[in-house]
């Protein structure tokens, strides 16, 4: 399926400046109308092309969100709180935001008729059953953030069903990429933070544990994927299909940045899920979706601070020669 696919629409991505946001916002803006929603309370402002039209404000205000999604043909859903450790602390606060906000997001879209994208998360899963982790497998997140997500996730597809809206839920795992910052981004600028400064990488726990990590360009190109399938009301795993140890992880990022930073190992995180990897056959089989950005040429990118593009045609299929030597069962 062509990624350049959704043209010449009326689109809105809430949490358009933060993250993922702002390189799906890169992707679109080119050959669509786009505005973007967002408060900017952890998005930056500078990341926006100069010709996407904004709307400062939060998707929890029905008069900020009736303003952006006046007549959209497309809702990219991306705003939310993505920390786990802050879904503990304000579980009333985080769902606010994180369900509240989305069910006022599809009510508005049942009223512009708009087809909606929603991010979706691998925490609804919890601790798996078993690995790959299948769109089928058991639900049974372990945070208010999971929980939250799995409400939203349930949402949208229902959406479909009862009120004929064309929804997509994409279920993300580790996410990755330039922009990622902040005291709640990923593993991966952690350690390359840590490494740069020739600081200890701290591994919480005996870094055995494994997590299937996923480009941003590659995320961006689900995105657009599903902006125009057929397969509406259901929900996609969006990964690579490989996992990755979390050591493994630690010792390619101090390579690749050429580090001192001695790898180093504290107390594992209580309740943290053991290992997380995707199955994508679904995704590949009705969304066209793969996964074409290696770890390895990932974290490059990052060290050099080159841009991996979605649309790029020739980048390359994500390997397997970073996966774990022992996968779970």
């Amino acid at each position: 399926m062509d990624s350049q696919a959704i043209r010449d629409k009326t689109v809105l991505v809430t949490g358009g400046a933060g993250f993922i946001g702002s390189h799906l916002v890169e992707a679109l803006a080119p050959h669509n109308e786009v505005r973007v929603l967002d408060n900017f309370s952890s998005g930056d402002r500078s990341h926006l092309p100069d010709d996407v039209t904004i709307v400062e404000g939060d998707v929890g205000d029905p008069i900020a969100l009736q303003e952006a999604a006046r007549g959209v043909d497309v809702i990219f859903h991306h705003a939310a709180v993505v920390s786990v450790s802050r879904s503990v602390d304000a579980p009333r606060r985080s769902n606010e935001t994180n369900l509240e906000a989305s069910l006022l997001l599809l009510e508005q879209a049942r009223q512009e008729d708009a087809r909606v994208v929603v991010a979706s998360s691998a925490a609804v899963y919890g601790h798996p059953d078993e690995l790959p982790i299948s769109e089928s497998a058991s639900t049974e997140p372990t945070s208010p953030y999971g929980i939250q997500k799995l409400a939203v996730d349930q949402y949208t597809r229902r959406y479909a069903e009862l009120y004929d809206l064309e929804t997509v839920a994409l279920r993300y795992f580790n996410a990755y990429g330039p922009r990622q910052q902040g005291p709640y981004s990923g593993v991966i600028s952690t350690f390359l933070e840590q490494a740069r400064a020739d600081e200890p990488i701290t591994i919480e726990g005996d870094g055995e544990q494994t997590r299937d990590f996923v480009h941003v360009s590659d995320i961006v190109r689900a995105n657009l994927q599903a902006a125009t399938t057929e397969a509406t009301g259901e929900a996609f795993n969006i990964g690579t299909g490989s996992r990755t140890s979390i050591r493994s992880l630690a010792e390619t990022i101090k390579a690749a940045t050429d580090s001192s930073s001695p790898i180093v190992h504290r107390d594992p995180r209580p309740g943290d899920i053991r290992h997380s990897g995707a199955d994508i056959s679904k995704a590949n089989r009705r969304l066209g979706f793969e996964s074409r950005v290696s770890l390895e040429s990932g974290i490059q990118s990052l060290v050099d601070g080159t841009r991996l593009s979605p649309m790029e045609a020739n980048a390359e299929p994500a390997s397997d020669s970073m996966r774990e030597g022992n996968p779970a069962r």
